[in-house]
Formats: structure tokens, C-alpha cells, sequence
């Protein structure tokens, strides 16, 4: 009974942190796109536009870090997760910076 949740739980992740990252990935592409259309049609708040859809899909990608955290078996894995985890947090908090001090000025 143990070992087959723990065999959902695990399939259940997996999923999730897939998901998770598609979904930070479409975000992203999808601010750069916007960003490019911004540029073209010369739109002022372009840097703020991209900086929030940037930091929106690093939000989902973080998510997906700290799900990972369930999965993990060794102390090797757990180590990598934490620095991937502390780099996302870190990019997340500059770009949040960066559209307070946008926001601001505007």
C-alpha cells in the first residue's frame, strides 16, 4: 500500500514539474514576443511588460524547483536543487526590483 503511494505520488510530481516548466517557458516566450511587438510599435512600458511576464515565468519555474524537492534521494540532488532554487529566487528578486524602481519612475 506504501510503495504504491508513494508510486502515485511520485508520477504525480513528475507531471506537475513538467507542467510547471512548460508553462514558465510559454510565459516567457510568449513576454518576449510581446516585448518585441512593444518595440516595434515603440511602446514606453516595454521594459516593465517584459520584466513582469519574465518574472511571472520564472514564478512557475521556481514552483517547479520547489516540487522537485520531494523527489530527491541523495544529498548530491538536494544540494544542486537548493542553488537552482537560491539562483531562480535571486533573478526573480532583481527583476521584482526592477519593476518597483520602473513602476516609480513612470
Amino acid at each position: 500500500m506504501v510503495h504504491l503511494l508513494e508510486s502515485v505520488l511520485l508520477h504525480v510530481v513528475d507531471i506537475t514539474i513538467v507542467l510547471f516548466e512548460f508553462m514558465g517557458v510559454i510565459v516567457i516566450i510568449l513576454s518576449g514576443i510581446r516585448g518585441i511587438y512593444d518595440y516595434i510599435k515603440r511602446n514606453p512600458a516595454i521594459r516593465l511588460n517584459l520584466a513582469q511576464g519574465m518574472a511571472l515565468g520564472l514564478e512557475f519555474k521556481l514552483g517547479s524547483e520547489i516540487l522537485r524537492t520531494v523527489v530527491v534521494r541523495q544529498l548530491e540532488e538536494v544540494a544542486i536543487v537548493a542553488a537552482i532554487i537560491a539562483l531562480r529566487a535571486a533573478l526573480t528578486f532583481l527583476i521584482h526590483w526592477e519593476i518597483k524602481v520602473e513602476q516609480e519612475s513612470e
